[in-house]
């Protein structure tokens, strides 16, 4: 009696794998050993940044996938360690199939932090990373400071909450 329930949902699951979509997107990363190696500079010039999200939406409605906004500055090891990971070999291709990614620099917090007030969030510190949907749907609004020891998470923490909030959005 209980195969016979589980069959459908077992048919249905095998058929979502099956989906060319789904099938090609990898795996969330085991980092393993890979260590991180801060960015010296992962933040552009703080002029331009709304159009670089702008684009960074764009983007993610063409493709469907959510987009990482990433506010720091190059002043900040946190930032920069959470750089050095998103760069990882293990981890780059993942971000990449998932994400839109968008560095903001926010100055010493004194510019750009009109940007997070569109999404409710009030940049107090950084790296704040925002994870939203192409819709405009901010997905990590309780995790959006998570980062802010990057120095001191494993490689495989920083993946596993990026993996978690992105996974809100499904």
């Amino acid at each position: 009696m209980h195969l016979r329930r589980l069959l459908p949902l077992t048919v249905l699951l095998a058929g979502l794998a099956a989906t060319p979509a789904l099938a090609e997107l990898p795996p969330v990363p085991q980092v393993g050993q890979e260590t991180p190696k801060p960015v010296a500079a992962p933040y552009g010039p703080t002029e331009g940044a709304q159009a670089q999200v702008d684009a960074a939406f764009k983007t993610a409605k063409e493709t469907g996938r959510n987009v990482l906004i990433d506010f720091g500055g190059n002043w900040c090891p946190d930032c920069r360690m959470l750089a050095g990971v998103l760069e990882l070999p293990s981890v780059a291709p993942w971000v990449a199939a998932h994400f839109v990614t968008v560095s903001v620099n926010v100055g010493r917090i004194n510019t750009n932090l009109d940007i997070a007030q569109h999404y409710g969030v009030t940049i107090k510190a950084v790296p704040t990373v925002l994870i939203v949907t192409p819709q405009g749907r901010l997905l990590n609004p309780d995790g959006t400071l998570a980062l802010g020891d990057a120095r001191r998470m494993s490689a495989q923490a920083v993946v596993d909450l990026l993996a978690g909030w992105n996974g809100r959005g499904a």
